[in-house]
This record gives C-alpha cells, structure tokens and sequence, in this order.
C-alpha cells in the first residue's frame, strides 16, 4: 500500500470542519483512501471528529502559533516549518507528499524534494495578495520568498483554476510546472430523487443559496433579484444555506423590503445535510459580483450541478467554461440583479428548461468532475501510474 503524507498549515483550514475550504479537504483526504493510499494528515486545524470516511486517516497535529500581534504570530507559523520536517523525517517512508498551499509553510515540499519523492503543492488563491488585502501581511517580502521556496522544491504546482494559475505564472519557480485541476464531487453524496429536508409550500418557487454569507458572494445582489422576483411572483420564497458576517446585514436588507416572511436562513450546516437542502430548492444561485481577480473554483456550483438543481450563476471566471448557458445552466453578467432576477423568472415560468439544465449539469459534472477523477490525474502528475491520461498539461 502506497503512502502518502498531506499537509496543510493553514489556520484559516479546519480540516474537520463545515467551511468550504473544509470540504475540499475532506474529499481530497476521503478520494485518496478510496483509492487505496494509506494517508497521514499534518495540519495545524484538527479540531472537531473526522467523518467515518476518514477514520482511517492517520492524524498529526501540528502547533497553532500562539495569539499576539500579526509580526510575532507570522514568524510563529515560519518557524512552525522545522517543526513540521522533524514531524516528517520521523514518519518518513512516503511515495509522495500532497501539500495545501499556506503562507508560510515550506518544509514539506523541501523534505519531498530532499526525499527524492514527488511532491505536490495544491494552490487555491493567491494567498499573498489576498492576505494583504482582506487581512494583515506584515512581512510581505517573507511571504513571497516562502512562496518561492515550497515552489522551487515542489515537482508540481496544482491550480483550482486558470486565475491561479495566472498569478503563479508570476513566479519564474513556477515555470512548467503549473496544472489547472478544478474541484470536484462525489456522486455518492446526490442520489436521484433524494427527498427535501426544507421542502416548500405547494406552489412556491424556491430560490436557493449555499455557502458563507460574505460579501463578495453577490448576497445583496441575490436580495435585489429575489425582491423584483417575489413583487411579480408572491408564491416565491428565498433558502439561505450557511452562516457568516453578511447575515445581519442580509436579514436587515430583507426585513426593509418587506421580505422577511418570505426567506429561511439556515444557519451553519454540516455538508451531510447539503443534499437534501439542495434538494429542496427548484433554482440554486451563485450571483457574484464583478470582481477583477475572480480565481475560486467555486465548490458551490459543482455541487448545485451534482444534485440537478438547475442553476444561474454569474459569467465569470471558471464558471464560464463550467456552465453552457442554455445547456447546463444559466449565465448572467456579473452584478446585475435585472439580469438575475429575468432569469430566476425564466426557470419559473418554464419548469421543463429547469429540469432539463438540472440533468445536463448533473450529467456534466459526474462525468467530467468527480473527486476519484480529481485524485486520479493527481497520482498521475505524482507519475505513480503514467499509464493514467490527464487532459491537465503545463502551463
């Protein structure tokens, strides 16, 4: 049995958590053990129960840097990485290393490098920008050379998306190493005809959403469609799934229209409940705003696609190589709640449009998106079996 050690020192990652980032993890970890990998986990977020899927996950848990100013806790998690080579080197005897891409974190595409052993370092976003423009970045010049580091040493530089793979490109260590793999699902999870958990009035029209309740989620976007939805087809109600710091603002904006009857927020949900809150929905939405850098792969929309929910999202970034407007979903320019709102009217007026878009995206994405086939390009760009193809070719 081969072996195989996944890291990730990201504190914003709870492995075992509900985030989505979570579940991306969680699948990597479940596909890879369906595959027949004996895996060992490294991580600094381990809190909470693994799924059954995983309990034969082998779990190290690396030291959270301590709370205090941004400075101190950046050197923290630097210094974090001799920790994390002692934690390898003791465990040693991998076939490859499978690392998800933090700020500060090198040591494992170093020890692989050093183990004359592939090692594949999974990015996500462009950390750097992203921290220092949502967060706090001290030590920029740090972060960058951390970044050179982990990709001089990694034999592979696995992108969820064209947009990263861009921003990567930016890094001359980066050069011919550079694979777009998106994310993916697994069907296991939506069975056909799987009963609604928030099912519906008879008659009413449910749009829905899932995911952290942010704003650069289109959430106010959402309310503005629905709002001009719901004047014109009062038997309209709006499913909110997921939690996050937009919710007092969201409520408050659908209490002022007069909508507060006419919405359900979940709260926080575990993603065994997601199907059957898909299930519940007729249209699944995923209105982003106009953003310049759109560079998620977004696991929403994969997920929306797998249950045959018929979807509207907004033409942007990957999503317009995902969705076929007309064909396996809908598409509308981005930030632009007339748009939106005509074609949540569309899907309404004609329930035989939704429920075909709703199979073609399902048949879609299980059979070009699946997290077995995810893994399976990734044991190929590791080259345990090059007799597997992978459409995925350096950048």
């Amino acid at each position: 049995m081969k072996r195989i050690a996944y890291v990730s020192a990201d504190l914003g990652v709870p492995i075992f958590g509900r985030k989505g980032c979570s579940i991306h993890a969680q699948e990597v970890l479940a596909a890879l053990v369906r595959q027949g990998f004996s895996v060992d986990l490294f991580s600094t977020s381990t809190e909470g129960t693994p799924p059954a899927n995983l309990e034969r996950v082998r779990v190290h848990s690396l030291p959270r840097p301590p709370r205090g100013e941004p400075a101190q806790r950046e050197q923290a998690a630097l210094s974090g990485n001799n920790h994390l080579r002692q934690k390898l080197e003791a465990s040693s005897d991998y076939d490859f290393v499978y690392e998800r891409y933090s700020l500060w974190s090198y040591a494992a595409m170093e020890f692989a490098r050093d183990s004359e052993i592939p090692g594949l370092l999974e990015v996500n976003a462009p950390l750097i920008e992203e921290q220092a423009q949502y967060r706090i970045l001290v030590d920029r010049a740090g972060a960058e050379r951390v970044a050179d580091r982990a990709f001089v040493a990694s034999s592979a530089l696995l992108a969820v998306s064209g947009e990263v793979a861009a921003w990567l490109q930016g890094f001359s260590a980066a050069h011919g190493k550079v694979h777009v793999v998106p994310n993916g699902v697994r069907p296991e999870r939506f069975p056909e005809m799987l009963p609604p958990s928030r099912p519906a009035p008879a008659g009413v029209f449910t749009v829905g959403f899932v995911g952290t309740l942010k704003a650069w989620h289109g959430l106010s976007i959402l309310v503005d469609a629905f709002a001009r939805l719901h004047e014109r087809f009062p038997q309209t109600r709006l499913l909110l799934v997921g939690d996050g710091p937009e919710r007092e603002k969201t409520a408050a904006d659908l209490f002022v229209r007069g909508l507060s009857e006419a919405a359900v927020f979940t709260g926080t949900v575990g993603p065994e409940e997601v199907p059957q809150l898909l299930a519940s929905m007729d249209v699944a939405v995923a209105p982003y705003p106009a953003i310049d850098r759109f560079y998620f792969s977004p696991l929403k929309v994969y997920e929306y696609m797998a249950a045959g929910v018929a979807v509207v999202a907004s033409k942007i970034g990957q999503l317009e190589d995902l969705i076929q407007s007309g064909v396996t979903g809908i598409l509308v320019p981005p930030g632009e709640a007339p748009a939106l709102a005509l074609a949540l009217e569309q899907l309404l007026r004609e329930p035989t449009l939704r429920r075909r878009l709703g199979a073609e995206g399902r048949k879609k994405v299980l059979a070009q998106h699946t997290w077995d086939a995810v893994i399976r390009r990734i044991v190929s760009l590791a080259r345990l079996d090059l007799s597997i193809s992978t459409s995925y070719r350096p950048l």
